[in-house]
C-alpha cells in the first residue's frame, strides 16, 4: 500500500499535527514503506505455526519470596496528615 502526500496531510489533520510539504513527503515515503512491510509480513503462510509470548522458549527464574526491607509503617503513617484504621486518608477528589 502507497500513501501520498494528500493522504498524510489529511491524517495529520485529524491528529491535529501541523506538518510542511518536505514533510508530508518524507512521512509518505516512510509510512508507505512500514505498509509495504506489513504487507509482506502479512503474505506469510503461518499455517501450523504455534503462537509464541516471546522468542526465547525460557522459562522465568524464580527468586526467593523473602523479606528484604524492614516494616517501618508506624513511622510512616506518624508523619502523615490523616489516618485511620492503618489506612492512609486523602482528599476526595471526584464527586
Amino acid at each position: 500500500m502507497s500513501l501520498n502526500r494528500e493522504q498524510v496531510r489529511k491524517m495529520a489533520h485529524l491528529a491535529r499535527l501541523t506538518i510542511t510539504e518536505q514533510e508530508a513527503a518524507s512521512y509518505a515515503e516512510t509510512l508507505s514503506r512500514i505498509l509495504g512491510l506489513i504487507e509482506q509480513m502479512n503474505a506469510v503462510d503461518t499455517t501450523g505455526v504455534t503462537p509464541m509470548a516471546h522468542p526465547n522458549e525460557s522459562e522465568l527464574r524464580m527468586r526467593e519470596d523473602t523479606v528484604t526491607e524492614p516494616n517501618l509503617r508506624e513511622k510512616f503513617q506518624k508523619i502523615a496528615p490523616a489516618v485511620e484504621a492503618g489506612l492512609y486518608l486523602v482528599p476526595k477528589v471526584i464527586e
